[in-house]
């Protein structure tokens, strides 16, 4: 009898199967986790939940609302930096190079500190939110301009050369051949890097933005209870970020499914 928990290489399981499979390494995760609480003695206590709901669900709402606004800001830096790093000027290649290496090649921590505490205070930018949104729209506008230049880079040369052949102008190149593409191929990744904005506005805590983590670290300033505070601060992400990552996934699938045609 085959095993119900085993697929043939390229085989894609069934929801069942999946799913049972799901359940089971969850359970395995779970258990573990929990056992090792036991071992260190460790009661959780979610009792803080009910007492402070309202703030957690407004920390939770401003980790959404600096991740969109993030993501389109971001969105509009990346664009220009991805046809600025193929750009015939090249001071304006070499800065758009410069800019996505310094900005992937630092961390996140880091950028923060400085840009709040030198830049921020120079060109008096003094609202926090205002600053954290700002920040982590450069720090991830570098990563969609790689997102979209490797995108632009997978277009097929042909399809352009037929575009021209058929008498299409720039534009109606532009409008009935890239810009569809680009959008079908860069969709998951985009999605992927809202899921990790998510995630990375976490760190704007350590400038007092009053988001999800700096909101968990409060109550639990106030509740003495770590434990049961940041078990609850990550489980919050995950039901942020899993639909997101979700998404990703099928929107991958559909790619796959288009370029298999």
């Amino acid at each position: 009898m085959r095993n119900p928990f085993t697929v043939r290489p390229g085989e894609r399981p069934g929801p069942v199967k999946a799913a049972a499979s799901y359940l089971i390494v969850c359970a395995l995760v779970i258990g573990f986790f929990w056992l090792s609480l036991l071992q260190v003695g460790v009661a959780l206590d979610f009792g803080f939940v009910a007492q402070y709901h309202v703030r957690i669900l407004d920390g939770l709402l401003l980790t959404v609302q600096i991740a969109v606004g993030s993501l389109v800001a971001s969105l509009a830096i990346g664009l220009p930096v991805a046809v600025g790093q193929g750009s015939r000027i090249l001071p304006v290649r070499y800065l758009c190079d410069v800019y996505v290496k310094l900005m992937r090649g630092t961390p996140l921590l880091a950028q923060i500190y400085l840009f709040f505490y030198i830049v921020g205070t120079a060109w008096g930018v003094e609202n926090r939110l205002v600053a954290g949104i700002i920040i982590l729209s450069i720090f991830s506008g570098a990563y969609i301009a790689e997102i979209v230049r490797g995108s632009l880079t997978s277009l097929d040369a042909s399809q352009l050369e037929a575009a021209r052949a058929v008498g299409f102008t720039r534009r109606q190149t532009l409008r009935y051949v890239v810009v569809p593409q680009l959008v079908s191929r860069t969709l998951p990744a985009l999605t992927g890097q809202l899921a990790s904005m998510i995630k990375d506005s976490s760190l704007l805590s350590v400038i007092a933005v009053i988001e999800l983590t700096q909101t968990m670290q409060e109550i639990s300033s106030a509740t003495f209870n770590l434990f049961g505070t940041y078990l609850f601060l990550a489980g919050a992400y995950l039901a942020l970020t899993l639909p997101l990552m979700f998404v990703s996934r099928y929107f991958e699938r559909r790619l796959d499914y288009a370029h298999a045609d």
